[in-house]
């Protein structure tokens, strides 16, 4: 039993801010360190489809295809000579409690069920991409518009920095921590002509990320996505 879970992950939208490392060391799992790049730290709101979901190879009925809004982070755990470039996840959210518990029970990760939406629109040139949430009686929504031609990633960007991460990290306690593996390969972008976040962080969030309801973020990016597979096997350290 090598795979807990396989989907298409759609459509990814990632809007980037960037954050005083400071905050985010309280979320940090036993460990792992803060990744940075070019010396800063970040956090990211990130709005995606989940299809076609099957857990051991068992397609999930009527609850298979579904929207993810999550805030992570990034971090690197050094194992011997292998650094291992992964994500904490401060909040992730879906419409299904079923499978928010079934994360939560089996991952230790921090799910709620709240109702979401998406709407996509497509033209030969353009695609508009939309996630919407609800918290608190209010709905919120990430959107871009963005070209439809597809790119590589280059080699050290900041798209590569945010992207390449495939290990997710999540503290149990302050002594114990979960890893755990996600694969796909390398994902292809596509370039943003318009961005629009409309979110409320502290309502869902908390007041440790009050600060991003007053900035801009740092960039805004769209990729592909690709058929993922997420490891059943997890490290406990």
């Amino acid at each position: 039993m090598d795979t807990f879970l396989k989907a298409k992950w759609q459509n990814l939208i990632m809007a980037n801010y960037e954050i005083e490392a400071s905050v985010l060391l309280p979320y940090l799992p036993k460990g792992v360190e803060l990744d940075y790049f070019e010396g800063k730290t970040y956090v990211s709101l990130v709005g995606f489809l989940f299809k076609d979901t099957s857990v051991f190879n068992i397609p999930i009925p009527f609850m298979g295809t579904f929207e993810e809004v999550n805030l992570r982070f990034y971090v690197v755990r050094k194992v011997d000579n292998e650094v291992r470039r992964g994500v904490v996840f401060i909040n992730e959210t879906v419409p299904s409690k079923i499978v928010a518990w079934v994360a939560n029970k089996l991952y230790k990760e921090h799910y709620i069920a709240i109702p979401t939406t998406h709407k996509w629109a497509f033209t030969n040139d353009k695609k508009e991409i939309a996630y919407h949430w609800k918290v608190q009686s209010k709905w919120n929504s990430i959107k871009v518009d963005a070209s439809t031609v597809k790119m590589k990633m280059e080699e050290e960007s900041v798209e590569e920095f945010i992207f390449e991460h495939y290990f997710g990290y999540t503290k149990v306690n302050p002594a114990q921590s979960i890893e755990y593996k996600v694969n796909h390969p390398r994902w292809e972008i596509n370039s943003i002509l318009h961005s629009e976040i409309e979110c409320d962080f502290t309502a869902l969030y908390g007041h440790d990320f009050e600060i991003l309801n007053t900035i801009k973020p740092h960039s805004v990016m769209l990729a592909e996505g690709s058929e993922i597979s997420v490891d059943w096997k997890r490290v406990s350290f």
